[in-house]
């Protein structure tokens, strides 16, 4: 099987530049974790992947390397370049083109599953701390997680479980008790479910998750494939998950603040990018080469998030910024293990509001973006144009909830919009229910009639 990897993931035998000039001549000594367990399984790496800059950004425009072009429109012959979706759009590009079999990408608040909605394929992210992360280059450790993109679930099913392994070199790994703990709740509750009839199972519909801003052919799409699924025998549910108004904001708080701390390392001083010094500048003043490389070594983008990060990480803003969010995080959390009918894994039974017997929902489906592809504007640099603007951060609205809950979410294709791009729906399961997700998939799969 051909894979290929996201430029933020080290590989030994490919230059691992995060898709920046600060690390453009960076060479890695070792593969990261997820990587070696893939080539120990027989997997060939053909390759890395574009991204956005340190995986910050949602339409792959922001990198060094120029913008990921969607190539489902290419493969229609249609002259119209529009985004691949980011930061993991080179993944999913190369997925859709046909160029491997599957990719890794790395998704901190919608990265692997927004991309693949816009390419029209199957984008996988794991329960926080069940891949290691070990070897990949950090935005937000509390966030990050390394996930799966092919063109269709059984493939991705593939290339995860051999990567879902504990990794003592991961301090953020979960522990092999509690792995075992939450696939043996799944297993129990899989068995429930023969192949094709999903009698009993219970779908969660969250009307939070249905903005202003979700065009009308996403919300048709949701529509058929529930009704698919009702006729299978799956019950939908009602939900309401009250804090996800917050997530965004309290997303790109904490995000933003981890990546102003990890990104501090690249000072020009130790390794990476060191800018060229105007002529006469005092070169024994350290603050000069800090600054001139990391305004000359970071993109517009990147600056951007590490000022912000950094405000709200200061003495004047850390309470009423950094902490709120991380209240809302909790929020968000207690607001997912409150509609669930398995309980979290990583939380004791005290400290958990579960759902009355029977009441509970198995996995909650919503559409995985508010449009199909945006098109590509003609200058990225353009502050101005719409890819670049604060529209662009709306993109991740309705991702990110799960990612600060820290909870598998599976893109898969559910047809095309009304201007025939591709368009996914979001599958999101119990931490460390990954199966059931996945089972979910592979269902809204064969009710499809085919692929993009």
């Amino acid at each position: 099987m051909s894979i290929a990897v996201k430029d933020n993931i080290c590989t030994k035998y490919y230059p691992t530049t995060c898709s920046s000039r600060m690390l453009k001549d960076c060479e890695s000594p070792f593969d990261a974790t997820v990587v070696s367990l893939l080539s120990d399984n027989g997997a060939g790496i053909m390759g890395k992947a574009n991204c956005d800059e340190f995986g910050m950004g949602s339409l792959n425009v922001h990198s060094v390397h120029g913008p990921v072009i969607n190539p489902f429109g290419l493969r229609k012959g249609q002259a119209e370049l529009r985004s691949a979706g980011g930061s993991s759009g080179g993944s999913a590009a190369a997925v859709a083109a046909g160029l491997c079999d599957a990719a890794l990408g790395t998704d901190t608040g919608g990265s692997v599953r927004l991309p693949a909605s816009y390419c029209g394929v199957v984008g996988l992210k794991p329960s926080y701390g069940i891949v290691s992360r070990w070897g990949v280059v950090s935005f937000a450790d509390s966030l990050d997680c390394v996930g799966v993109l092919a063109r269709d679930v059984s493939t991705v099913r593939r290339v995860h479980n051999p990567i879902a392994t504990y990794d003592a070199r991961d301090p953020t790994a979960a522990s092999p008790k509690i792995r075992g703990r939450a696939a043996q709740m799944c297993a129990d509750r899989l068995e429930a479910f023969k192949d094709g009839d999903y009698t009993g199972l219970r779908i969660g519909i969250p009307q939070e998750y249905f903005p202003s801003e979700l065009q009308t052919s996403v919300v048709d799409s949701l529509k058929r494939v529930l009704d698919k699924l009702q006729a299978r025998g799956a019950t939908l549910v009602p939900i309401s998950l009250p804090s996800t108004q917050y997530a965004l904001s309290a997303y790109y708080v904490i995000s933003s603040a981890e990546a102003s701390s990890n990104l501090a390392r690249y000072d020009g001083i130790e390794y990476g990018f060191r800018a060229s010094l105007p002529p006469g500048t005092d070169m024994t003043k350290t603050a000069n080469v800090y600054a001139e490389t990391r305004s000359q070594g970071f993109g517009k983008e990147v600056q951007r998030r590490i000022l912000l990060g950094a405000y709200a990480l200061s003495a004047d803003a850390f309470e009423n910024y950094f902490l709120k969010a991380q209240r809302v995080r909790n929020l968000i959390k207690a607001d997912f293990d409150r509609v669930f009918s398995l309980p979290n894994a990583l939380r004791s039974a005290s400290s958990q509001t579960a759902p009355p017997d029977g009441q509970g929902v198995d996995v909650i489906i919503h559409p995985s973006a508010i449009q199909t592809a945006p098109p590509l504007p003609d200058n990225t640099a353009d502050s101005s144009s719409d890819l670049s603007s604060l529209d662009a951060y709306v993109q991740d609205v309705l991702t990110v909830p799960a990612s600060l809950a820290g909870l598998p979410a599976l893109s898969v294709p559910a047809g095309q919009g009304s201007d025939g791009w591709p368009i996914g729906v979001s599958i999101v399961g119990q931490w460390g229910a990954e199966e059931m997700v996945l089972r979910v998939g592979e269902a809204i799969e064969k009710c499809h009639a085919g692929p993009l």
